[in-house]
């Protein structure tokens, strides 16, 4: 695969100014871990490599567990989630995949009983974030594993 266009260099003042954005979500009342697990899942629910690649390095740097990891696909079957993660990993997937008929109520009642409605807040701005980065790298086919050297990402031996 070959990255279609250089979408940092094209559009450098837009790309600035939303790694700024993604750096307010990255200092956000989420904890770091659910801020992976929402990377995570919201890239493998759009299929984007380029993101899925990273974040699951990140995960791994950041201390997660390599089974957990592995179990984020099937986090409803998985006894490896706290509640609070559940609730997280459904808010992502449904703001992820929009239903018809907008969040379930369901899913908004679960958040909400793990969340203050800042945290509920601050977790709709990521899954935004992470929609919006798999969004252009699937448009412009980012190739997984090519920014691993300048991120540091060598240190997670995932490679």
């Amino acid at each position: 695969m070959t990255q279609r266009i250089d979408y940092m260099q094209q559009s450098s003042a837009l790309f600035k100014k939303f790694v700024e954005f993604n750096m307010l979500v990255k200092d956000s009342a989420i904890e770091t871990s659910s801020l992976d697990l929402v990377s995570i899942r919201a890239s493998q629910i759009n299929g984007c490599g380029f993101c899925l690649d990273m974040h699951v390095k990140q995960a791994k740097l950041h201390g997660e567990r390599e089974l957990r990891l592995y179990h984020v696909s099937i986090w409803r079957e998985s006894t490896l989630f706290t509640p609070r993660e559940r609730a997280v990993l459904a808010w992502t997937e449904a703001l992820t995949t929009l239903p018809p008929h907008g969040v379930p109520d369901e899913v908004y009642d679960s958040v909400r009983d793990e969340l203050t409605e800042k945290e509920i807040s601050d977790l709709t701005f990521a899954v935004m974030a992470i929609n919006a980065w798999n969004r252009i790298n699937v448009a412009f086919r980012a190739v997984p594993g090519t920014l691993d050297v300048p991120y540091g990402l060598t240190k997670a031996n995932l490679s």
